[in-house]
Order: structure tokens, then C-alpha cells, then sequence
């Protein structure tokens, strides 16, 4: 599928009612999420590893409540998973079941098998992260963030029609999910483009043009259209 700039047209900016989201995952990218999604009104619930009774300085700074992983996605709409990609098989059976029905779920994971998750057999052969992390939790996911500094999330949101506006990358097959995602996105402040299906979604792993690229909507564009489906020797197990 070819990329789709997703810039939405001035003075329509589509504004997001409060939502209620779970966070999985308090590392840098889960932290700074919600710090933002609690800044803009959003009911959030965040859970770690190690239990609520470590998150009390994320809470107490930011009004979220503290909760175990099987708790998080419990009457969400949005529910992110933001998690080491080895830590995923761990996650509680279950833990989305209690999730509001359509319920989108974003997977913000990477793979790096030198640097922290090991060999995982299905994406060396050249299963996509995001189907992988799917094909674990038994639900449809949305990829976003995965290859967005934290600190991007933190303070580089920009006011729509800022030249330069940076733009992020959303891969997936639920157009309704995808929609959800990329309104929440906008709302924090970034452009989008559409970057395909799941299957599409090695477009936006490590070691791709868009990893880490901060441009705007046709610069991501752009980037995705010089992805290639060869995993370097430094992505490899």
C-alpha cells in the first residue's frame, strides 16, 4: 500500500473527547504517555511489571491510576502496549477482555534481538513485529510510536499548519482502530501518515529510513517508500 499523507485540513481540527486508556508499560515512551493523555483530559490507567505501588510517583504527578496489567485495559478504549517485545508472552491471559468493545490497542514495540529480547524464530524469518505482538495477545493492533523519541511525545506536539509540523507513521488493518489512533495522535499535536496494513508494517521497524526520523508528513512518506524488507545484520538475531 502506498503511504498516505494523513494531514488533516486546517481550522477542522477533530477534537478528541475524553477517552478512557490503558497504559502497559511505564518505561519512557508508557511514562511520557501519560504524562500527555492525562494533560489533555484522557482517563487513564497505567500498570507496569512491578506493580502499582511502584508507579506512585508517575501517578501523583499526573493524576493516572495506578493498576496491575490484568486491570489496565478494563473499560478502555484505547489501550497501549508499551512493553518489551520478550516481555509480551508474559502479559496476563486475559488482560484484554475486560476492554470496551472495538477497543483499539497500539503496539509501540521493536524487536532488538542483540540488545535485549534474544531470538524470537517467527520474526527472523520475517513474520512483522507488530503481527508477531498480535498473533501473542489474540487481538488486532494498531503500530504507532515505535519509532518516536520519548521526549517527542513530551514537548514536540505542534499546532496543525506549523511548518514542519513532525508526523508519525500508524500501520494497521482496523480502519476504525487506525482512525481512533491517528485522532488521538493529532490531538497530541503531530501529523500522520497512513502506512499501511500490518503486513506493511516492517516500514516503520528498526533500521528503516522512518526509525527515528522526526520530519514531517512527506518526509515520512517519503521514508517508507525506501523501506526494504532485508533486516540488516545489527536487526538480526
Amino acid at each position: 500500500m502506498k503511504p498516505q499523507n494523513g494531514v488533516s485540513p486546517q481550522g477542522k481540527l477533530r477534537k478528541v473527547e475524553s477517552m478512557k486508556i490503558g497504559i502497559i508499560g511505564a518505561g519512557n515512551i508508557g511514562g511520557n504517555l501519560t504524562r500527555r493523555l492525562t494533560a489533555l483530559g484522557h482517563d487513564v490507567a497505567v500498570a507496569n511489571s512491578r506493580g502499582p505501588h511502584t508507579l506512585t510517583a508517575l501517578t501523583e504527578e499526573t493524576g493516572a491510576k495506578p493498576v496491575t496489567a490484568s486491570e489496565a485495559a478494563n473499560g478502555a478504549q484505547l489501550v497501549v502496549v508499551t512493553i518489551p517485545l520478550k516481555a509480551v508472552p508474559d502479559l496476563p491471559a486475559g488482560f484484554l477482555d475486560g476492554a470496551a468493545e472495538g477497543a483499539a490497542v497500539i503496539d509501540t514495540g521493536n524487536y532488538y534481538p542483540q540488545q535485549r529480547d534474544g531470538r524470537i524464530a517467527a520474526i527472523e524469518d520475517g513474520l512483522p513485529e507488530s503481527r508477531w505482538t498480535e498473533r501473542q495477545i489474540g487481538h488486532s493492533v494498531i503500530k504507532a510510536f515505535n519509532g518516536t523519541y520519548a521526549q517527542d511525545i513530551l514537548d514536540g506536539g505542534r499546532p496543525r499548519g506549523t511548518p514542519g509540523r513532525q508526523a508519525l507513521p500508524v500501520a494497521g488493518d482496523d480502519p476504525a482502530a487506525k482512525q481512533a489512533v491517528r485522532d488521538l495522535i493529532e490531538e497530541l499535536g503531530f501529523d500522520t501518515v497512513d502506512s499501511g496494513g500490518l503486513d506493511d508494517s516492517w516500514r516503520q521497524q528498526p533500521g528503516t529510513p522512518v526509525y527515528g526520523n522526526q520530519g514531517d508528513a512527506d518526509a515520512i512518506v517519503k521514508a517508507l517508500s525506501e523501506a526494504s524488507p532485508e533486516r540488516s545484520a545489527e536487526w538480526r538475531a
